[in-house]
């Protein structure tokens, strides 16, 4: 299926931007696939798959045990799952009668998911019989009083002889699973096959809670519409419109809950037919296995994934040579991560940008045109890019210069679940503020220089931290980079570099601060450059500072927040 291109438009800044795809349902992806590829795999889990036609049956059944349950329009429901067939048939299933989906990590704390069931008043969540998420919430239930948990058990969705072996040597990864007046077998969900009750929907219903902002603060949540979630898809397909999308198979191994994995994984795949290839998590050898026996054609990873992968013995490269492409998202793609991966698989990787709030993807670099060294492309299909001064945010820069990143296009949130003071703050002239450092090119091209929240106040200088990573990764012994900014008493605040290195890599911080010498200037070299056996992580594979933050600020004895 192909995204047709439509006549520009003028926005509200009076740039010109072409009109957005129609307005369309979330379900509508799901209806428009089942009626044209109903006998095509749309889910494949470890080998067991469900059809188009199966899911659309599957869909509407946990649609109408959901209503029984007392979802009906606008009610959120929690979805604290790994990805398994039970999230997809719960999202659209949910969006099918009207409610919100309510994305939760199942790897946060009880705390925290407590944090997003009280904030978004979801009263029902679904979640897996592992122990380590099952228990976390079966404890909540009883805190919050919640109305219903649905407990959706990891065999029943394996291939049969997996089923039967998961269950003879996984016992202890199978939560103890009782089924009362709160707690709710997922087949229980799909047991009656009455159609659901109508629900009266419009594209601009909030479909989606995303909640963001948890290294920075207390989570809020981004207000997706269908609109919003159904037009970044159809982006995406604009966007893919050079390539044949028949017969395409995703590897879903990112998380469904994140945003990134949400629209290109799962939205983007359901909305042209693809098959979608689920994995729990990134694991290499079940990885390599999953590639070698789906043959998936398009992946979408994060930086690290891609630097794993690029660690791989040449022998085991070929199960990635079915690749069509591959686009990366989540984090900053170091220029030699990109280079070794194309050079090494012979497949294109090509760097998006986008946030929460804009479901996610502003730009992106072309699948089969000019990629820029560095840059995360130019704007994405009917979405303008902004830069305004980090001072005055009324004003806009021209090319060239350095400002704030911000958005408009039919992707951008509706605003913050009940935070009207928020929306205040990150909208300007009805733009999205990105709270990102960058600028664009003469050709269009977004080039990110930081996060303004990591921007390292240095004796009166802007030091950018992605400047010093950039420089660190073309050592050749470095795999990993992150710098943050640490007391100084001079001048206030001073780089520190943390890395990782390659295998049997042997270089010191000295060696590699020395090094830095000659590709930055005196003003960015960090103070100190520590080397580590690892780096911590989001869940996604994300590198993540706010651990190594609060280490600094312990170290100096100035408490963390």
């Amino acid at each position: 299926m192909r995204a047709a291109r439509v006549p520009p438009r003028a926005n509200p800044a009076g740039d010109p931007i072409a009109a957005g795809p129609a307005p369309r349902l979330l379900t509508d992806l799901l209806d428009a696939s089942v009626a044209r590829a109903g006998d095509a795999v749309a889910l494949d889990f470890m080998g067991a798959t469900i059809s188009y036609a199966e899911l659309g049956r599957l869909v509407a059944r946990a649609a109408r045990g959901l209503q029984d349950l007392g979802v009906e329009k606008g009610t959120p429901v929690g979805l604290c799952l790994p990805n398994m067939p039970a999230y997809v048939i719960l999202y659209f299933a949910i969006h099918r009668i009207g409610g919100v989906v309510v994305n939760i990590n199942p790897l946060y704390t009880g705390r925290e998911i407590e944090h997003l069931l009280r904030d978004s008043g979801a009263r029902i969540v679904a979640c897996c019989d592992v122990p380590e998420y099952h228990d976390k919430l079966v404890a909540l239930g009883d805190t919050l009083a919640l109305d219903a948990l649905i407990v959706c058990p990891i065999s029943e969705a394996l291939p049969p002889l997996k089923r039967l072996l998961y269950r003879l040597f996984k016992r202890k990864a199978i939560a103890r699973v009782r089924e009362d007046g709160r707690l709710l077998a997922f087949t229980s969900l799909l047991a009656s096959a009455a159609p659901a009750d109508p629900v009266a929907r419009d594209p601009d219903d909030v479909a989606v809670l995303q909640y963001t902002g948890g290294t920075t603060g207390v989570p809020k949540a981004a207000m997706l519409t269908h609109a919003n979630l159904a037009a970044n898809s159809a982006q995406m397909t604009i966007h893919t419109g050079s390539l044949d999308l028949r017969d395409e198979r995703i590897m879903g191994v990112l998380p469904l809950f994140h945003v990134f994995a949400l629209t290109t994984v799962l939205n983007h795949g359901i909305d042209t037919a693809s098959t979608i290839v689920l994995l729990p998590r990134f694991e290499m050898k079940l990885f390599l296995a999953t590639m070698k026996r789906t043959r998936c054609t398009e992946l979408f990873a994060v930086p690290t994934i891609y630097g794993a992968l690029n660690t791989l013995p040449k022998a085991k490269l070929g199960a990635l040579g079915s690749l069509k492409f591959s686009i990366s998202g989540g984090a900053p793609l170091p220029f030699d991560v990109r280079q070794s991966f194309e050079a090494r698989t012979g497949c294109r990787v090509v760097e998006g940008y986008g946030l929460s709030e804009a479901s996610p993807i502003i730009t992106c670099n072309p699948l089969d045109g000019a990629i820029k060294d560095n840059s995360c492309g130019p704007a994405f299909p009917a979405t303008v890019i902004e830069i305004r001064d980090l001072d005055d945010p009324g004003r806009r820069l021209p090319a060239g210069q350095r400002g704030e990143v911000c958005a408009r296009g039919p992707q951008v949130m509706k605003g913050y679940w009940r935070r009207p003071d928020e929306d205040a703050r990150v909208f300007v002239d009805g733009a999205l503020r990105t709270g990102d450092v960058g600028y664009l090119d003469e050709d269009g091209y977004l080039f990110l220089v930081d996060r303004i929240k990591d921007v390292i106040l240095c004796g009166g200088y802007n030091i950018y931290p992605r400047v010093i990573e950039e420089a660190l990764y073309l050592h050749p012994q470095v795999r990993e980079a992150v710098v943050i900014g640490i007391d100084d008493p001079y001048r206030g605040q001073a780089p520190k570099a943390f890395v990782t290195l390659q295998p049997d890599a042997s270089v010191t911080g000295l060696e590699l601060r020395d090094f830095l010498k000659t590709h930055i200037n005196k003003l960015e070299l960090p103070r100190e450059i520590e080397v580590r056996d690892t780096l911590p992580k989001t869940l996604i594979g994300k590198l993540s500072k706010k651990e190594l933050v609060a280490e600094e600020r312990a170290k100096a004895g100035r408490p963390n927040g």
